[in-house]
This record gives C-alpha cells, sequence and structure tokens, in this order.
C-alpha cells in the first residue's frame, strides 16, 4: 500500500524537517511525504531539495515558481500522487497543527470509507488550549454553523485540512472540478465529496497551534472564504453520486 503524504509549505522552514522526523518515526510502510513549496523565501524548498538527497524515495518535491494558494497546491499534489501510483493521500500541513500521530488511526478508518477526515468538533476533538474565546467562538460558529448551514454539509469540521483520501475518491470527484485557489478549497472538497456521495468519517484530533512561525489565516483570508462558500454552493449545486468520473475497469 503506497501512501503519499502531500504537505504544501510557505516558509516552514523550522518545522519541515522536524515533521518529516516525526513522519518517518511512524511505525507505518509505504509513506512518502511529498512537499509542494512555493518559492518559499525562507529556504523551505532548499532544506526540502536536501532531504530529498538524505532520503530518495521517502520525499519529494515540487517546487512552485510563485505563491499560488492552498488550494491549487494540494491540486498539484494530489495529481503527482496518483500520476505516481498512490493508493492512499494524506493531506496535512507542515506546522504541527496536525500531528503525525493519528495517522495510523487515518490508516485504519479508511480500510471502510472513502475518505477519512480529522476532526475539531466530534466527540474527543479539542483545540489548542492557548487559543482565546473570540478565537475558539469563530473557528466553531465558522464549522459547525455557516458553512453546514448553507451547504448542508453533514460533517462538523468543514474546513479540516488533515484528511486521508482513497487514490479512486480523488479521482472519481475529478480534481478538474476544483476551482478554489485559497482555504475555502477545504470546504469545497468537503461539498464534492458529499455530493456526490463518498463514504466520509470524522476521526477526533487535537488541534495544536503551530509550534514556529505566524498563522496564515489573516483575516482578510478568513472573509474570502466566507463569501466563496456561497460560490461553491452555486458552483456544485447540480452534482450527485451519478457525476462521479467514471474510473477504468482494474479486472
Amino acid at each position: 500500500m503506497r501512501v503519499v503524504v502531500v504537505i504544501p509549505t510557505y516558509n516552514e522552514a523550522e518545522n519541515l524537517p522536524l515533521i518529516a522526523a516525526e513522519l518517518w518515526a511512524l511505525d507505518t510502510a509505504g509513506i512518502e511525504i511529498l512537499v509542494v513549496d512555493d518559492s518559499s523565501p525562507d529556504g523551505t524548498g532548499e532544506i526540502a531539495d536536501d532531504l530529498v538527497k538524505r532520503r530518495p524515495g521517502d520525499i519529494h518535491v515540487i517546487h512552485r515558481p510563485e505563491k499560488g494558494g492552498l488550494g491549487t497546491a494540494y491540486i498539484t499534489g494530489f495529481n503527482w500522487a496518483l500520476d505516481s501510483g498512490a493508493d492512499l493521500v494524506i493531506q496535512m500541513d507542515a506546522d504541527f497543527s496536525h500531528s503525525p500521530s493519528h495517522i495510523p488511526r487515518f490508516l485504519e478508518e479508511i480500510q471502510s470509507y472513502d475518505v477519512v477526515v480529522g476532526s475539531r468538533y466530534v466527540g474527543g476533538g479539542k483545540l489548542d488550549e492557548r487559543w482565546g474565546f473570540g478565537r475558539h467562538l469563530l473557528s466553531w460558529w465558522a464549522n459547525s454553523v455557516y458553512t453546514r448551514l448553507i451547504l448542508g454539509l453533514s460533517s462538523k469540521d468543514a474546513t479540516a485540512g488533515f484528511k486521508c483520501w482513497r487514490a479512486d475518491t480523488l479521482r472519481g470527484i475529478d480534481l478538474r472540478r476544483v476551482r478554489s485557489s485559497g482555504y475555502v478549497f477545504q470546504v469545497e472538497m468537503a461539498y464534492l465529496a458529499q455530493k456526490m456521495g463518498y463514504r466520509s468519517v470524522e476521526i477526533p484530533i487535537y488541534f495544536e497551534d503551530r509550534r514556529v512561525g505566524s498563522s496564515k489565516m489573516t483575516m482578510p483570508v478568513k472573509l474570502e472564504a466566507a463569501w466563496r462558500v456561497w460560490e461553491v454552493k452555486w458552483r456544485h449545486r447540480h452534482l450527485t453520486p451519478a457525476h462521479r468520473r467514471k474510473l477504468p475497469n482494474k479486472n
């Protein structure tokens, strides 16, 4: 079973070697890391290249010429993983908000589902204690009220960015449908998966605040994501399981 962990990076020079080391420390065979770096000025791309030299085959890197947005970085990484023969694709941040320790549970659950979601808002899920009340409230409202109400999502963590996908689920969704370049990408993928009838499960995670560096979720980014939810609804309103991309017969 080949598992590719896709990690988009922008200015994660301090975090990248540490998150890679924790992923490799997992007692899980077949995990490869794919770094999609957007020409980070802090040298993240060069650090990724050095890791490739030290552990060829265990880590790969795609260098993009400029900062192109989280969504397009993931699409680039997903397509690479699919083209290279991955069976499962995991998406996660480089900043330790998503702990690699949850991955073995992901790999167990994905045997019965099409996508596994690391959720902050199901029983047992938890946010960093250092978050203030206002930040907690905004995150809960955006995920558990606003987005779910507009899109009718069953997921309690609509903006979750820590997921494990079956390769055929991503193929069936047809990544050419995805138009979001920013953080609403997570919402669009959740909506597409539900509209097209894929089986999902949310498992609880502890969402830690980033250990190094500053958050890229600025207020303008949050506001843009909020209004683009309506755009996602309109764009994919007609989809049903019948719209899944037809896959070649493997027999």
